[in-house]
């Protein structure tokens, strides 16, 4: 009796078993993504990226030392080509304004780097944005060798009151020519304006020894500065 008792438990077991298979060695753990997409660094980090960069707190680097790099340049050739002036020869400076020679980083972070054209008009009427320390010193150094100073900017014409208040207020103060953005130039490619804004200063009799931008449509674009020094702006999406 026992002996059979066995043998049924026995194929019991065998019964049960082929059921579920016996367990293996474990497996590593699999994962799949989509390399394309995956390239792409994720928006979050990208923010806070911009950030450290601007707060010299990270890897990356530091804005205000890549800014001052460039304005030590762009110094450092304004006064070398103006030992080489010609007799009677005007020289000229072009500076962009906005990330160039005043810093809208504030209302940038404040809308955690989404452009919203009411907020953004709001700020520049407020005449807040702060100098960029190296553009000061390349503008006060211009004046001082007797260079002059042309601003070009995309700001549409009916901020020039509080553009003007801003540069003013911030140290800029003695300028030959503030040109802005007339209606309509909007629709035109980026950069076309400013070109067309070079070629007047050109036609006027100055010779544009150097232009100061933070985008390369600031900076391209017949008829050209002899020496063009382009400023690191990761902060908005213009070419």
């Amino acid at each position: 009796m026992k002996k059979c008792l066995a043998i049924v438990a026995t194929a019991l077991v065998l019964a049960w078993g082929s059921r579920f298979p016996s367990a293996q060695a474990p497996q590593s753990p699999a994962f799949n993504s989509d390399t394309d997409g995956e390239r792409i660094e994720n928006l979050g980090a990208l923010k806070k990226e911009l950030r450290d960069y601007h707060d010299c707190t990270c890897k990356c680097g530091c804005y205000s030392h890549d800014l001052d790099v460039q304005a030590d340049r762009a110094i450092a050739f304004l006064r070398e080509r103006v030992e080489r002036r010609r007799t009677g020869e005007k020289l000229a400076l072009i500076l962009d304004i906005d990330e160039t020679s005043l810093s809208n980083y504030q209302e940038r972070s404040d809308s955690n780097f989404e452009y919203a054209a009411d907020a953004f008009d709001a700020w520049v009427e407020s005449s807040q944005a702060p100098a960029i320390a190296g553009t000061l010193r390349l503008y006060k150094e211009a004046r001082r060798l007797g260079v002059y100073v042309f601003f070009i900017s995309t700001r549409p014409e009916w901020q020039r009151q509080a553009t003007e208040r801003n540069l003013r207020g911030q140290g800029y103060d003695n300028w030959q020519q503030l040109a802005l953005a007339p209606p309509g130039s909007e629709a035109e490619p980026p950069g076309a304006f400013k070109t067309q804004e070079r070629g007047k200063i050109a036609t006027e009799g100055y010779t544009m020894v150097l232009n100061v931008g933070d985008h390369w449509s600031d900076l391209k674009g017949k008829p050209e500065a002899e020496f063009s020094v382009k400023y690191p702006d990761p902060f908005d999406s213009l070419p």
